[in-house]
């Protein structure tokens, strides 16, 4: 039987903004407006949160696969830019994720774990790729050395998913 997933949403005063409190089935809330912190909006956009869904589903993979390959890293950040369309409805059509790592793991660990997590594991991505092109990207600096690693590793969307090459120093 499949799994359900709930949330509950409140518009937040009708007569301005456009503005929505939502409490996600498990008890957390969490807020969106559509207006920016310029124009006095108080939340990310629902897009934005959509942007960053999909960098902590697939950081969550990477991170617990890494784990798993008792490769260690100092930090992780993760990165994500994307282009909307300019009409309506304002879809992404491309996203570009770059996973950002410093330690001592070796290059074929995160890749495989980013690929893993691109095509495999991480359901934000699954969703998205059916419709947008996705490039999943690495960044791994090495502090006891100074070297810098970086590549694209895979890119998936509506054609499907192709695993790319090495690594480039």
């Amino acid at each position: 039987m499949p799994t359900q997933v709930t949330a509950h949403g409140t518009f937040v005063n009708p007569d301005e903004g456009l503005r929505v409190e939502a409490v996600s089935g498990s008890g957390f809330a969490m807020g969106f407006d559509s207006a920016p912190v310029a124009e006095g909006g108080v939340a990310a956009s629902p897009t934005e949160t959509v942007l960053a869904a999909l960098m902590a589903c697939t950081a969550m993979d990477v991170a617990s696969i890494l784990r798993k390959k008792r490769q260690p890293f100092l930090g992780y950040q993760i990165h994500a830019t994307a282009e909307k369309r300019d009409e309506h409805p304002q879809v992404f059509t491309s996203i570009v994720i770059e996973h950002r790592l410093v330690g001592a793991m070796t290059v074929e660990a995160v890749r495989r774990s980013i690929e893993l997590s691109a095509t495999a594991y991480c359901p934000v991505s699954a969703m998205l790729s059916a419709s947008v092109h996705i490039e999943h990207r690495y960044l791994v600096q090495r502090p006891e050395d100074g070297t810098n690693e970086s590549g694209l590793v895979v890119v998936t969307g509506p054609a499907g998913g192709r695993a790319l090459g090495a690594a480039t120093p």
